[in-house]
């Protein structure tokens, strides 16, 4: 799903629910996403999100597919498919960045942020897991 653009169904996933404070990172990459404190209940059935980890690590392309014009979100060091980006979120944004739980890792907050890639943490991610 991840490589292939996949979505799964909703109300499913792992982190729906998920209300403990740390950082959600990308499953494939281990790249830090989204941080717990701007996870909110949109009521769609996906994790949703207000506000990236760092604006640098999310890519955003059209999305033509299914007859609709949508903005999808892919990990911007590995292009894994996360979701999709809509402009109904809350504010202070007004995004939603509305994500499949498959394409997710989570992390507690106080624990070391993940390093699948076994490359050592890029300078600035060294530091702990908060929200």
């Amino acid at each position: 799903m991840l490589l292939e653009h996949g979505t799964e169904a909703a109300f499913c996933g792992a982190f729906l629910d998920n209300h403990k404070d740390g950082v959600y990172a990308c499953r494939f990459c281990g790249l830090p996403l989204f941080r717990s404190g701007t996870k909110f209940d949109s009521g769609t059935g996906w994790p949703s999100f207000f506000s990236p980890y760092d604006d640098s690590h999310i890519r955003r392309l059209r999305d033509t597919s299914y007859g609709m014009i949508r903005v999808e979100a892919v990990c911007a060091r590995c292009g894994s498919h996360l979701g999709h980006v809509f402009p109904d979120g809350p504010p202070p944004t007004g995004e939603r960045y509305c994500l499949n739980s498959v394409s997710l890792s989570f992390t507690e907050q106080g624990e070391p942020l993940p390093d699948v890639l076994k490359r050592g943490a890029p300078e600035g991610l060294v530091d702990r897991a908060r929200s």
